[in-house]
């Protein structure tokens, strides 16, 4: 959560199923665009932030997939 507040980004939590499936949670976040967000991606590999974020990823097992929604607040106007 941290890595992303502090690199331009807004972390809304992680969101556990309340029932059925228990093999999947989303991490929910936002970026003021995709330009910021593209910048955030690039600093994986790279930042040393991010490289310990990879590695205790990738020690502890508990990520086995993941998939990227880009989504888009609903305004009722639109």
């Amino acid at each position: 959560m941290t890595l992303v507040d502090t690199h331009g980004g807004t972390h809304h939590g992680y969101h556990l199923p309340a029932e059925g499936a228990s093999d999947e949670a989303l991490a929910l976040f936002s970026f003021p665009g995709l330009a910021e967000y593209e910048k955030y991606r690039g600093l994986f590999g790279r930042h040393p932030d991010f490289i310990e974020a990879d590695r205790i990823r990738d020690e502890s097992g508990c990520v086995l997939r993941y998939e990227r929604t880009f989504m888009r607040p609903l305004d009722p106007d639109d």
